[in-house]
């Protein structure tokens, strides 16, 4: 070995009786992390293992790190020390040179994140620590032990939530690997949704408790207490308020944290455990969100406001790259749910609920058949197209996406008929009861115009859908005629609608401009030409054009041109 006769030998010899008074009980040895020595002594001894490249200085160093690692961890729920670099530097230790002791690193990685980072994430200096481990060893992390960043996701998403925007560029790095697992990949998307909220919760758990640093969250998911479980149950079959007399209840300060209501339990757990279940009624919720409302946003909340769409910009785009359809299409009745319920800040409202129609979109224009295959909540979505504005803009991009696909495709004939009953449903309540908010009461009443204006806009893609779903499925043509010709017949005040219902009548009466109009973007049969395109081998006896809504609209009265189809396109 290189220094056996130099002053590595005594470097190496003094580093290795440091760790072995470090295990020792008595002195510095109850309390390792305050001995900064020890952490120099695992980082050289960590050095000069790789410059020697020895197995047998390797297998020497081992015993002691190992015991020193247990100490650690034993030791950790009764000290006030930082004990994060410390336990870093081991593992860094054990990954380096597991395989040549046969350690396997799993079970202490998990250990650090269950003993350590959950007390120590609020750390800002553990924090970034922490990051720079992961992206050091990122390769090799989801290589041998590729289901550890998905499990403890949630721990994760506390970490950047608590320390912000200074660590955003090193946690993207490291983010795709949270979403790798099939297990992860659902739960992850409402947990992202809800990072202002985990900051609110976080702050809360400060406010009553203290510091976050040394405190184990954990604790109180973790909890068996009967009394607990007693209330829970109390709670869920008889409605009463776990917080009306528990045990332990010893202050009316609303700020307090009851650490068995269910708001603080899903969103402060450490590891994924499935599908989170939102309690966005129940009483602390509500107060919590009514609290954030009416008082300043802290730094910590608005950085994450601004972080999160960007987060899911990351999670969306992964997703369409690498993930499979059986996972998306599980994704997108997710996406549905949380469209009107979120955070209840307008800019960060308005770029969330962006990103899942568009994604959303996008799925559908890559898989076609998802329609088909979720009509029941999408039947249920466009019951619900009056309920809010956010869920009308909700309807409204479905309508679009049934009629752009042609209700799932040639191959799903019986969802494209459900489909259509269900727009056919939405336009004749409509036409029955004005919904449309025309009468002058609404008009007058604040906000009536913005309301008919967004009304409108959607009863225009409902016909649209119908047109467009008629022409793709010729059967469903009858009934499209009925339900067209009664809105163009209709007394419905915005001209907007019935000249496009009146323009639709007329294109079905020219099935080759129809088609070529109001067909699917990506039609499945064979036979059928691409919307906006021009056979020219066929230009003498068959003509397929794309004539813009605009001038449907627009123009009335003979063409406003001089010449005819047949000077553009070759005769035979």
């Amino acid at each position: 070995m290189g220094g056996e006769d130099g002053d590595g030998d005594r470097n190496w010899d003094f580093h290795l009786r440091t760790l072995s008074n470090g295990t020792r009980d008595s002195n510095l040895a109850n309390n390792p992390a305050s001995d900064p020595s020890l952490l120099h002594s695992v980082k050289r001894l960590h050095e000069l293992c790789k410059e020697e490249n020895s197995e047998d200085l390797i297998a020497r160093v081992y015993p002691q790190i190992n015991k020193l690692f247990q100490r650690s961890v034993s030791l950790l729920s009764q000290s006030t020390n930082s004990y994060g670099l410390l336990l870093l530097a081991i593992l860094q230790f054990f990954l380096d040179f597991g395989e040549v002791v046969l350690h396997d690193a799993d079970p202490i990685l998990r250990t650090f994140l269950r003993t350590c980072l959950s007390r120590e994430f609020a750390d800002p200096v553990v924090a970034e620590a922490t990051l720079d481990f992961l992206n050091v060893n990122k390769k090799k992390i989801l290589t041998s032990f590729p289901t550890l960043l998905p499990q403890f996701f949630p721990l994760m998403l506390k970490l950047i939530a608590w320390n912000g925007e200074k660590l955003e560029k090193s946690f993207m790095k490291i983010f795709p690997g949270l979403m790798m697992s099939p297990g992860s990949f659902l739960p992850l998307f409402p947990s992202l949704v809800d990072l202002p909220i985990l900051v609110v919760a976080l702050q809360k758990v400060e406010r009553s408790s203290g510091s976050l640093i040394g405190s184990s969250i954990a604790s109180i998911q973790k909890s068996t207490a009967p009394e607990m479980l007693l209330a829970l149950m109390d709670e869920a079959y008889t409605g009463s308020t776990i917080a009306d007399g528990g045990v332990d209840s010893e202050s009316e300060d609303s700020s307090a944290i009851d650490a068995a209501d269910p708001f603080f339990l899903e969103f402060l757990k450490d590891e994924n455990d499935g599908l989170p279940e939102r309690h966005w009624t129940s009483p602390a919720m509500v107060a919590t969100l009514q609290a954030t409302i009416n008082t300043p946003q802290s730094d910590r909340l608005k950085q994450m406001l601004k972080m999160t769409p960007r987060l899911l910009d990351v999670y969306f785009a992964i997703s369409l790259r690498d993930v499979n359809d059986s996972l998306i299409c599980a994704l997108i009745p997710l996406l549905m749910s949380r469209n009107d319920t979120m955070f209840p800040d307008k800019i960060f409202s308005y770029e969330v609920r962006k990103r899942l129609l568009e994604f959303m979109l996008a799925a559908f224009q890559r898989s076609p058949n998802f329609i088909a295959l979720l009509k029941k909540p999408i039947m249920d979505r466009l019951g619900e197209a009056y309920d809010s504005p956010a869920k009308t803009e909700l309807a409204l991009q479905l309508c679009w996406a049934i009629g752009e696909h042609g209700g799932g495709g040639g191959s799903h004939k019986d969802a494209a008929r459900e489909l259509f009953e269900s727009l056919e449903l939405l336009l004749y309540e409509n036409l029955s009861t004005s919904r449309l908010g025309l009468r002058e009461s609404a008009l007058r009443s604040s906000g009536g115009s913005s309301r008919k204006s967004s009304q409108s806009r959607l009863l225009c893609f409902v016909v649209t859908a119908i047109a467009k779903l008629a022409s793709y499925h010729r059967e469903l043509l009858p009934r499209a005629r009925v339900s067209l010709g009664k809105v163009a017949r209709s007394r419905i005040s915005d001209v907007r609608v019935w000249r496009r219902a009146r323009d639709y009548l007329g294109l079905m009466n020219e099935p080759a401009i129809c088609l070529s109009v109001l067909g699917p973007s990506r039609p499945s049969d064979g036979n059928m030409q691409k919307p906006g395109t021009v056979n020219w081998s066929e230009g003498g006896t068959k003509m397929i054009a794309h004539i813009p809504f605009y001038i449907l609209g627009e123009q009335e009265g003979p063409p406003f041109h001089d010449f005819s189809f047949s000077d553009i396109l070759p005769r035979r």
